[in-house]
């Protein structure tokens, strides 16, 4: 197949690559030329940035596009515009943000989705995508309608993976690899919630590689991504880290903690 990814440089992106060329797919990068392809071999790169210069995708031809970098939805839908006669399918890669209520136990595909207000669908496209709190917020309702824009130009050829916390190699947060960093250090780790509390993560390598391998089937429709739930605690996390890096880490628990606290009446 021919594949177009949208960015492709950075965490699932890279991976995204790299599970397509182990299949023997077609690859070409559309992005700003920000982050380094040296080691992507065989890859065709057209520099270029989503938001003004789409043109230069026009009177190509693609199997897919995968949408790593997707997160307003005027954004999309002019994406979706200008390639839905250049492209059969449109991958877009969602969050399990986009749900409404993400606390809910076994969230299945066709729980409600976030909403936004008008108000707060503007001062979206007025801030800084980049790390700004007030867009963090808003986070999951765009991404929400995102996936609606999507549909809306390409019905019924649209493919949502909706994952949770992603881990894995080239990973640019520190949402989960503080963990490991901080166990290493030893010493009195504070640890947060309850021990006996179930965690999800996916690594980033089996994510891609089922993605590429959803896209060989031309599956439409949306799919939550996630590791086994109920299948792992906090504690059995912090507790391999610790054993894998060999430190002498004692955890203090924060919900104990603080159970501990309004039992003495320090807490109200």
């Amino acid at each position: 197949m021919k594949l177009l990814i949208l960015g492709g440089t950075r965490f699932l992106g890279r991976h995204l690559v790299t599970a397509a060329q182990a299949r023997g797919h077609e690859i070409t990068l559309f992005n700003r030329g920000n982050y380094s392809t040296g080691d992507f071999g065989a890859v065709e790169i057209i520099k270029g940035d989503r938001h003004s210069e789409l043109h230069k995708l026009q009177g190509r031809r693609w199997d897919a596009v995968l949408d790593t970098s997707g997160h307003l939805p005027g954004a999309v839908r002019a994406t979706a515009e200008v390639l839905s006669d250049e492209v059969e399918r449109y991958v877009f890669i969602s969050s399990q943000n986009a749900y409404k209520d993400v606390s809910v136990p076994g969230i299945e595909e066709t729980y409600p989705l976030r909403t936004l207000t008008s108000e707060q669908l503007e001062r979206a496209n007025s801030i800084d995508t980049s790390g700004e709190p007030s867009y963090a917020e808003l986070y999951g309702g765009l991404k929400a309608l995102c996936e609606q824009a999507a549909e809306e130009v390409m019905p019924g050829r649209v493919l949502i993976i909706r994952p949770g916390l992603i881990v894995g190699p080239y990973d640019y947060t520190d949402r989960f690899t503080y963990w490991p960093v901080r166990v290493a250090r030893g010493g009195t780790v504070l640890a947060p919630g309850h021990p006996d509390r179930f965690i999800q993560f996916i690594d980033v390598r089996d994510l891609a590689e089922w993605t590429i391998s959803m896209v060989e089937r031309k599956a439409t429709g949306a799919y939550n991504a996630h590791g086994v739930p109920n299948s792992l605690t906090m504690k059995q996390l912090l507790d391999e880290c610790k054993s894998v890096t060999g430190s002498d880490a004692q955890f203090t628990w924060g919900q104990r903690r603080l159970s501990a606290q309004r039992k003495r009446g320090r807490l109200e």
